[in-house]
């Protein structure tokens, strides 16, 4: 059993209105048929398809005012109601407090003190491993986490030689943004099979799309419906390639942002937690917010 964690940064469930939300405007064949045949919205609730399970959850946790990066992605990979125990939503980056409850225990963590394996399959070019490295600037909650297990973030080699995809799933911000002309080019179809085929060298893969949280922000309705329309594409590729038998795809957010384009802020918004795979049904069980997914991939991958 192998879990790929595929992480959306920004998207939550809105209301059906195509003139500000990409959900309701943007055609999304694969997406749709995985929530049971409707858009992704405020209004869809629990559904099941023949391969999925389509769950809504709540990234508020109690906790008052617009869920942030920085502690909701510190839930996901805890299991802790992070802006109760610090008091408020924060973001975009780990607060100290945060950062010392991922350096106390992460998932990361938990899997590699188990004997298993686990990575973040996103590279990252020169000059942000360079930044990191000298300390000035600081990585959000999931890439901390990573980095206090003591994993290493993926380089432009291992773009190069396949063992790791870009951001934007295709590698075309490689090439048009960074000046990179020698790193691979994959439609989106195909980085959906690729990413699965590297998930099946760890027992649990991390994969983060942040684009849809920079579009939410500042982006427009066409921007966001275009980022959604790649990310059908990447989700039909993870469909065909994935056995269900060999465990299980998790596709989740931290917070809304995309669903409403009109005002570039985080909404109160539940997020999607899609599953695919035969262990869904166990794993869905009581699951209804954010800090049920660490227990639950912990469980699955029976850690210590």
């Amino acid at each position: 059993m192998h879990v790929l964690l595929i992480f959306l940064d920004g998207v939550g469930l809105g209301a059906d209105d195509p003139a500000v939300n990409p959900f309701a405007a943007a055609d999304l064949p694969t997406l749709d048929a995985l929530s049971g045949g409707h858009r992704w919205l405020a209004t869809t609730g629990p559904q099941r398809s023949e391969r999925a399970l389509f769950i809504p959850v709540d990234p508020r946790m109690g906790v008052p005012g617009r869920p942030q990066s920085g502690s909701n992605q510190a839930t996901i990979v805890t299991g802790i109601n992070v802006p109760q125990r610090i008091g408020q939503h924060y973001g975009p980056k780990p607060n100290l407090v945060t950062r010392d409850i991922l350096d106390a225990d992460n998932l990361f963590k938990q899997i590699i003190r188990s004997g298993k394996s686990a990575a973040l399959l996103e590279a990252y070019p020169p000059r942000w491993h360079r930044v990191l490295n000298n300390g000035k600037m600081l990585p959000a909650s999931y890439q901390y986490a990573v980095k206090a297990a003591g994993l290493p973030f993926m380089t432009v080699d291992d773009l190069r030689a396949g063992r790791a995809l870009s951001g934007d799933w295709t590698g075309e911000g490689w090439h048009a943004n960074l000046g990179f002309d020698d790193t691979p080019l994959y439609e989106a179809y195909d980085a959906g099979r690729k990413l699965v085929q590297l998930s099946r060298a760890y027992d649990f893969a991390f994969f983060s799309h942040w684009l849809t949280d920079v579009a939410g922000h500042r982006g427009t309705l066409e921007e966001g419906a275009a980022l959604l329309q790649t990310f059908d594409a990447v989700m039909r590729g993870v469909l065909d390639e994935w056995h269900d038998e060999e465990g299980l795809v998790i596709v989740t957010s931290d917070h809304g942002n995309l669903e409403d384009i009109s005002h570039g802020k985080h909404t109160t918004n539940d997020v999607p937690v899609v599953l695919i795979g035969d262990g869904k049904d166990a794993f869905a069980d009581g699951l209804h917010d954010l800090t049920g997914l660490a227990p639950r991939i912990a469980r699955l991958l029976e850690l210590d």
